[in-house]
């Protein structure tokens, strides 16, 4: 008796545990890791007191169409503080940026813009893209410091994610270049004690 109860216990326990599971929304999350975020500045402890995004970098989440670094989250305001000391990525002018997804989703558009400028776009047609996502940009008219918004916009919600990185664009390759040894000095030598011949 006692199994017979348990049996179909279990499976109304089993088959709960699948509807709940095939019911749950599919959710995106992911961020620029390279050249690194302002999120990923935080969440490797580069910059500190950032508050909650240094622990989910990859989910400032929010609704299409915004321009700012938080995605109209107040509890990630921090990303948006341009009173902070953000550090900026010395780069070439042609730039790959890397985005690590930890869920991925369908995609409609990654976008890329420097002040009101939208200086890239990629169309993925509202695939599923991989987890690790590059794109190399130009970004050869906006030399110097810049604030680059990064934006990957879903292709079947509302919803979009942002990221803005810090460069200093044309400053140096992909990165800051390795100084080159400097060569030894060589110690005086005393005056030679042995007249010069005559």
């Amino acid at each position: 008796m006692r199994r017979t109860i348990a049996y179909p216990l279990a499976v109304l326990t089993a088959a709960a545990g699948t509807t709940l599971f095939t019911a749950a929304p599919a959710a995106a999350h992911g961020y620029v890791s390279a050249p690194p975020s302002r999120q990923a500045l935080c969440a490797a402890g580069a910059v500190p007191d950032c508050g909650p995004i240094q622990f989910e970098p990859q989910s400032v989440e929010g609704t299409k169409g915004q321009r700012n670094c938080h995605g109209g989250l107040s509890q990630f305001a921090v990303l948006s503080d341009e009173s902070r000391d953000w550090p900026a990525k010395s780069v070439g002018s042609t730039v790959t940026f890397s985005w690590t997804l930890t869920a991925r989703h369908r995609t409609s558009t990654w976008e890329y813009f420097v002040g009101g400028t939208r200086v890239a776009v990629f169309d993925d047609r509202n695939q599923i893209p991989d987890s690790v996502v590059t794109h190399r940009v130009d970004l050869s008219a906006f030399p110097g410091k810049q604030k680059v918004l990064a934006i990957w916009n879903i292709g079947d919600t509302p919803m979009a994610f942002y990221n803005c990185i810090d460069l200093n664009v044309g400053g140096g390759g992909s990165g800051s270049q390795p100084t080159q040894p400097t060569q030894p000095t060589q110690p005086s030598q005393p005056p030679s004690q042995n007249p010069a011949p005559s």
